[in-house]
């Protein structure tokens, strides 16, 4: 496997939708709007980092990573997410390498921290944990969490852009 990681371009974004679409279909804990998500955050100019992997010429995965807002008022917080891997190119660390670039991008955009929702096991090893601080509503704890980027976790509660809620 020769893998890219770039960011987004115009010509990418039908098959993000179709990756995307693709990567949730039998996953567990999923609205399947995820597609939805990644374009209405596009639509919205709240793709803070979109990034896209690709073997060869083949799309195999995206990532993207939007501002979230904290109840403090504090600026410089992302939420990762959605993030998806072809499912057939699933368990190639395609998905590794992706985290990777996007947290070395909101290093390098001067980030404070990045949050997502998801499996501990798995964002564990980058370094994302659950976090008593930051509170996302109706969502169990373990599953919230957080990678500080910089000093500090502040005591919120976060908001994703309006964006999430996308059915169509």
């Amino acid at each position: 496997m020769n893998l890219l990681v770039r960011n987004e371009n115009p010509g990418d974004v039908d098959a993000i939708a179709r990756l995307t679409e693709a990567a949730f279909a039998d996953a567990p804990h999923t609205s399947h709007t995820e597609h939805f998500i990644v374009a209405a955050l596009r639509k919205a100019g709240q793709l803070s980092v979109s990034l896209v992997a690709l073997d060869g010429n083949d799309l195999v995965g995206h990532v993207a990573v939007s501002p979230v807002t904290l109840s403090t008022g504090q600026s410089g917080w992302y939420g990762l997410g959605p993030i998806s891997v072809r499912p057939d190119r699933q368990g190639r660390g395609i998905g590794s390498a992706l985290m990777a670039a996007a947290i070395e991008r909101l290093k390098a955009m001067g980030g404070a921290g990045c949050v997502l929702l998801g499996e501990p096991g798995y964002y564990a090893r980058f370094g994302f944990r659950a976090c008593d601080r930051l509170v996302l509503p109706g969502v169990p704890a373990e599953y919230f969490q957080a990678l500080p980027l910089a000093e500090g976790v502040p005591a919120a509660e976060v908001s994703y852009h309006a964006a999430f809620e996308a059915s169509a």
